[in-house]
């Protein structure tokens, strides 16, 4: 008898651990259940941070565009247009000049090259004299390009890219790449201004200016500047979405080209081959 009670208090006290273990196992899955919908909540708002970032800061970004024309170099290529050519710098690191000549794509041959030389007041691309040479030497019509910084006046940025950067006969234009957002509107467009009449008074030429479309439309709306050739860089779309007539379009900075190890901006010029010798210098 005294067995039977034993057994039987045993078996009451079995009750009471089963029903904790099952309460045990309910909120482990509301906890698990709370940090599942945690984890959906940061992905979501990183993914939100992340597309709102690029959209908002970025000068391009729409990366999910389906390419349903001709391919090279890694990427789509516009259509209707036969004259491509790269923008280089330091960045590019090291290039390999035999090979970005002699492997180029049929159907997207390199026929010019623009070649960072200058940025602000004193600073000098470290690979320009290599690059600018090399260019030369393989056939490319190059083309050399200043970084125009806010953080120095225009003369001053003007007479850094003439000490260092000599055109000759054949060469293209020069370009000034203009990226940074001003803090005073008035004093940025009259630098600028300086910067590019400097360079038109030495060279003899109007220089082109590069741009991204946010950054023309909010900043180089000033009638002078639509005298001079734009170079405007707008990726992942059919066609630069810009109010004015371009003059070379530099549609992707994913390209992957022989010779180079790192990407690389391509560009296409509006009219062609026809239009890349009119805007060499005479």
């Amino acid at each position: 008898m005294a067995d039977a009670k034993k057994t039987i208090k045993r078996t009451g006290e079995r009750k009471n651990p089963s029903a904790r273990r099952s309460s045990t196992r309910k909120k482990n899955k509301q906890k698990d259940l709370r940090w599942l919908h945690i984890l959906v909540a940061a992905i979501a708002t990183s993914v939100f941070l992340f597309f709102a970032y690029h959209l908002v800061f970025q000068k391009n970004f729409f990366p999910f565009k389906v390419c349903e024309g001709e391919k090279a170099y890694l990427v789509c290529l516009p259509e209707g247009h036969s004259t491509f050519g790269l923008d280089i710098s330091h960045h590019q690191g090291d290039i390999k000049w035999d090979r970005l000549k002699e492997e180029q794509a049929a159907n997207a041959p390199l026929k010019f090259v623009y070649i960072k030389a200058t940025e602000g007041r004193d600073h000098k691309d470290k690979r320009f004299t290599k690059n600018w040479q090399e260019a030369k030497k393989h056939g490319f019509i190059r083309g050399a390009y200043h970084y125009f910084t806010t953080a120095s006046s225009g003369d001053a940025q003007a007479n850094m890219f003439i000490r260092n950067v000599k055109l000759e006969k054949g060469d293209l234009p020069p370009m000034v790449d203009i990226e940074e957002s001003p803090k005073d509107k008035a004093a940025f467009a009259l630098e600028l201004k300086k910067f590019i009449l400097r360079l038109e008074e030495h060279y003899g030429v109007k220089p082109l200016i590069y741009s991204y479309p946010k950054f023309h439309e909010k900043h180089l709306q000033d009638p002078f500047f639509k005298d001079y050739g734009l170079w405007i860089a707008h990726y992942y779309v059919d066609t630069p979405h810009i109010s004015r007539e371009w003059t070379m379009w530099q549609f992707t900075d994913l390209g992957r080209v022989p010779g180079i190890k790192n990407k690389v901006d391509i560009n296409v010029i509006e009219g062609g081959e026809e239009r890349l010798r009119e805007l060499q210098i005479k």
